[in-house]
């Protein structure tokens, strides 16, 4: 007990932390950072974006009240802290080695010989598409002068579509412990949206629009035959409402990003939320569905907290990872971290699909018991659709291993927007097919448990997913068949704990 207490306190916490730390998109933010020490050189990585270019001069990076301090013990002397901004493609142009030996970030002496460079500064080679870039921005420290400050609003225009990176170097060995503060500005040339976001927020719209489409067909059918909608499909309606409903706000959260470079912690809140719920209840309604819940089944019998203490748990996995990945973030969770947060996503998921499959064969054993022509050659449909839905998901999942994998540098970042894109357009896909199948119509009782067919069922998918069957536990129970007065036998276990909660 105290110790799911400390674990919920910590949750709690780590959410709080995040909620009231002020968002910050393409603005990033330096707060007392240090120079950390690489190779010969001390240097602070100040981000990573992609950029398009425009012929107006309006892609720039902006630095704003960028400042320096460093130790009491260096302040006699001058020193100099030299800003690099370059493109991905010209990251070897930063730095260079001396007859093939370890790679330096500052000339040495052995580099001013062979590369005429100037000793303590940072080595540039100047790109065969531009010979301007990579940019370098000098500051220099005043003698007896702990800080040093950029020009205000100092600008880098952007006049070639890449993917850029800022570092912020010290080659002076006296400058060991040097921080910073200040912040800086990416802007794109149609707004503050960084460049691998920037499609999604055009995506959001077609998606919008297409979940409007599939509204307005599904409760038009849902309101012109309310009198026979199933259990089922009320809890489709909710899926697709939510749908709608975080599709529009996605779109909303990333406009007001291009506009403004900020990301309201409020907005981004609710749009992660919303998606987590429409998330869960999307995994649950696709469980209950393989288990027959409406159809073949009345209720989900003594298996109802079983499943909605594993909606709860997802949907905690899913809203803490989505808060920690969106809110108030620009670049992407160490390797590290954002294991530690899939992981659980991702078991939790498996177990679900385990849980579906093993529901959903069952249930088709039943019907096929059963004769129920018309509901087996609905559920055969389902259970085809679900089982490309999961290739496709693995198939994809290994794409995209592929491509983070040969994509080190973020280069082919303007493509990096499908990723994310894919899972909501495989997400809408399977919600269409679960609408077709069960669409609201004059006829959808005759999907719809009977109890002339007596159909019942035992409990015992969720056990079996977690403990197996003890011995002498099984017995056979024979079922006469209706049309021809045949014989069918099938396992039965333990009476006493299927009869417990069967009818709940």
């Amino acid at each position: 007990m105290g110790m799911n207490f400390s674990l919920q306190t910590h949750i709690f916490l780590l959410i709080l932390t995040i909620l009231l730390k002020p968002g910050n998109a393409s603005i990033h933010v330096y707060n007392q950072e240090s120079l950390n020490e690489v190779g010969n050189s001390y240097l602070l990585s100040g981000g990573s974006e992609g950029i398009f270019s425009s012929s107006d001069s309006r892609s720039f990076v902006r630095f704003d009240n960028i400042t320096f301090w460093r130790p009491k013990s260096a302040a006699k002397s001058r020193g100099l802290i030299q800003v690099v901004v370059f493109e991905a493609a010209d990251r070897n142009n930063i730095g260079g080695s001396a007859y093939g030996g370890q790679r330096s970030i500052c000339c040495t002496s052995d580099l001013s010989k062979l590369q005429g460079c100037k000793q303590g500064e940072v080595l540039r080679i100047p790109s065969a598409n531009d010979l301007n870039w990579p940019i370098i921005l000098k500051l220099h420290f005043s003698r007896n002068s702990l800080s040093t400050s950029m020009k205000n609003h100092e600008e880098v225009r952007i006049s070639k579509t890449g993917m850029y990176n800022l570092f912020f170097i010290a080659c002076d060995p006296k400058l060991k412990g040097v921080v910073m503060s200040g912040k800086t500005v990416w802007r794109n040339s149609n707004g503050y949206l960084p460049g691998r976001m920037a499609p999604l927020m055009r995506f959001y719209v077609f998606m919008s629009l297409v979940y409007f489409l599939l509204a307005v067909i599904w409760f038009t059918q849902y309101i012109r035959f309310r009198k026979d909608i199933l259990q089922l499909q009320h809890c489709i309606s909710v899926v697709v409402g939510l749908g709608l409903f975080e599709m529009i706000l996605w779109y909303l959260e990333y406009a007001n990003f291009n506009s403004t470079g900020m990301r309201p912690v409020v907005l981004t809140s609710w749009v992660v939320t919303v998606g987590a719920v429409r998330k869960t209840i999307a995994r649950l309604l696709v469980l209950c569905v393989s288990m027959g819940y409406g159809v073949v089944r009345p209720t989900l019998g003594g298996l109802t907290s079983k499943v909605l203490l594993l909606g709860i748990t997802y949907f905690l996995a899913s809203e803490l990872l989505d808060i920690t990945e969106y809110v108030g973030t620009i670049n992407d969770l160490s390797g590290r971290a954002r294991l530690f947060l899939v992981l659980p996503d991702a078991l939790l998921d498996a177990f679900i699909i385990l849980w579906i499959f093993t529901a959903l064969s069952r249930t088709l054993e039943q019907l096929q018991v059963k004769r129920s022509a018309v509901k087996l050659d609905i559920y055969r449909k389902f259970s085809n659709a679900l089982a490309a839905v999961v290739f496709v998901s693995v198939a994809w999942i290994g794409y995209e291993l592929y491509f983070k994998a040969t994509d080190p540098f973020n280069e082919r970042w303007q493509s990096a927007w499908i990723i994310t894109a894919f899972w909501d357009v495989l997400a809408f896909a399977l919600l269409c097919v679960i609408c077709y199948l069960w669409a609201p119509s004059q006829s959808s009782q005759r999907y719809a448990y009977s109890e002339e067919l007596g159909e019942e069922f035992d409990e015992e998918e969720a056990q079996s997913l977690t403990r197996e069957k003890p011995d002498g536990d099984i017995s056979l129970v024979e079922t006469k068949d209706k049309s021809g007065g045949g014989t069918h036998v099938f396992d039965d276990e333990d009476d006493g704990e299927a009869e417990e909660d069967k009818r709940e």
